[in-house]
């Protein structure tokens, strides 16, 4: 078994042989003094006011049913959030990333990737052990701060991996494992869009705000990198190879981004709120206009890259970004 999984390639390989897209510039130049791992100590959480996560990230918090019952119970879901989003970095990293990454490094993703971009795949597995770490760490923090106890011992991990396991079953059963590197992709090119606004909000504590700046810091290095493994493995995928995974595209990016429903469902439920209310609060807080809408625009970059490799060419894949709401007015 182990002998098997250490020369098995991520994605069934016929792309192993194909050739790449040119040249490779790192970003990684100047790693060693950059990398919050190698410059950064871990960040101390300290509680100040009672603004714990952007409010208009997590709109449960806001509707009127909730905010009725008190500023307490407005805060504790704001709180939940925080743990959510830590909980969901840690996971995030551990099983979609890191894997992915280390993959590449080792030269078993089933791309014929530069020596350079295995490389770099070292210190992206080094980065992401430590945002998983870090983040570990400081809502443990949290949790001593504010009694408000990390993890859901009556629920599974993020949504996420439910929504890629869905995408696999789908895909044709010779390229599965590529979901596992579309998805990384997805993550890590738009996870720096997503962090970029929070260390820019002064109603949060200070110390959460450079926490959450320290990884966006890193990011950005990943954003550059993962571009690159789109041209990658586009190039080496056959047309027919993209014909079957272009369509799901647009599933693995609302896997990223779609809220985690059954997390504020649980919370809902956690405050004693009727189911009523419950079903209420969370469909007038994520009416599907407005999820279409913020995931269109947040995901705005990636879909112009996918377009830049040719997979809008595709006609089932262009109609599956119009019909999920991706491609907008451009």
């Amino acid at each position: 078994m182990y002998r098997e999984r250490a020369t098995e390639p991520l994605v069934a390989a016929r792309a192993a042989g194909r050739a790449g897209v040119g040249a490779y510039t790192s970003s990684f130049g100047r790693w060693d003094r950059l990398a919050g791992v190698r410059t950064r100590t871990q960040r101390s959480f300290t509680a100040s006011g009672s603004l714990y996560f952007p409010p208009e990230l997590h709109p449960v918090a806001t509707h009127p049913v909730v905010t009725r019952r008190g500023a307490e119970q407005v805060e504790w879901l704001l709180l939940r959030r925080l743990h959510d989003y830590l909980d969901f970095t840690t996971e995030l990293e551990s099983l979609a990333v890191i894997p992915v990454v280390t993959a590449i490094s080792r030269g078993r993703s089933g791309l014929h990737l530069p020596e350079g971009m295995r490389a770099d795949a070292f210190k992206i597995v080094t980065d992401e052990a430590w945002h998983a770490q870090a983040s570990y760490d400081f809502a443990h923090q949290v949790q001593r701060a504010s009694a408000v106890p990390v993890g859901r011992p009556h629920s599974g991990p993020p949504a996420f991996t439910e929504r890629l396991d869905v995408i696999r079953d789908r895909l044709p059963h010779e390229i599965r494992g590529v979901e596992a590197i579309v998805f990384a992709i997805v993550s890590e090119t738009l996870i720096s869009g997503i962090l970029s606004e929070i260390p820019r909000d002064e109603r949060l504590p200070r110390s959460l705000r450079d926490h959450v700046r320290d990884h966006a810091e890193d990011e950005g290095r990943h954003h550059v990198y993962f571009r690159a493994v789109l041209r990658h493995l586009w190039a080496a995928l056959t047309p027919k190879e993209r014909r079957a995974v272009g369509p799901h595209v647009p599933a693995a990016i609302y896997a990223f981004l779609a809220p985690d429903y059954a997390r504020a469902i649980e919370d809902l439920r956690m405050l004693g709120l009727p189911e009523r209310s419950v079903e209420q609060v969370v469909e007038e807080s994520w009416p599907e206009e407005r999820v279409v809408r913020d995931v269109s625009e947040a995901s705005r970059p990636l879909v112009r890259y996918f377009a830049e490799v040719g997979a809008l060419d595709d006609p089932g894949t262009r109609n599956a970004f119009e019909e999920a709401g991706l491609l907008g007015r451009d």
